[in-house]
């Protein structure tokens, strides 16, 4: 089995994907008004509609109600990132701060309230353990 996405559910589907590809500079493919993909090397990033969610099941997720899951993505250089989304981001959690695991991580929200984890290994043990 290989994980390959996480899927954020929101009101905005334009405003929400318009935020992520500034963040991340990746760029998104819309299947319709309802969804789209944002592709990393490692992952996809879906944003749907809360529209898709009877799909699934009624009820199973609610926009803009996420207080458990961060969402993260590895960076070059974080607190480079940092200073380029100053200005851009509205809630920074915190600045770049290098965590006892070994990654130096910038995290904050995105229009949602999701939180977000741009995060660069710094030790080298976490250099290895992110080798690309």
């Amino acid at each position: 089995m290989d994980f390959v996405s996480i899927r954020i559910i929101t009101s905005d589907v334009a405003r929400l994907v318009d935020f992520y590809e500034r963040a991340t500079g990746a760029r998104a493919t819309w299947a319709t008004e309802d969804f789209a993909e944002l592709k990393t090397a490692g992952a996809t990033l879906a944003i749907a509609s809360a529209r898709t969610v009877p799909l699934f099941a009624p009820g199973s997720a609610r926009p803009a109600d996420n207080h458990s899951v961060i969402t993260e993505f590895l960076v070059d250089d974080v607190d480079r990132v940092h200073q380029n989304l100053t200005g851009f981001v509205t809630d920074f959690v915190n600045k770049p701060t290098t965590m006892p695991w070994g990654n130096r991580s910038l995290l904050f929200r995105d229009p949602d309230g999701n939180l977000v984890n741009f995060f660069t290994p710094v030790t080298p043990e976490a250099i290895e353990k992110f080798a690309r």
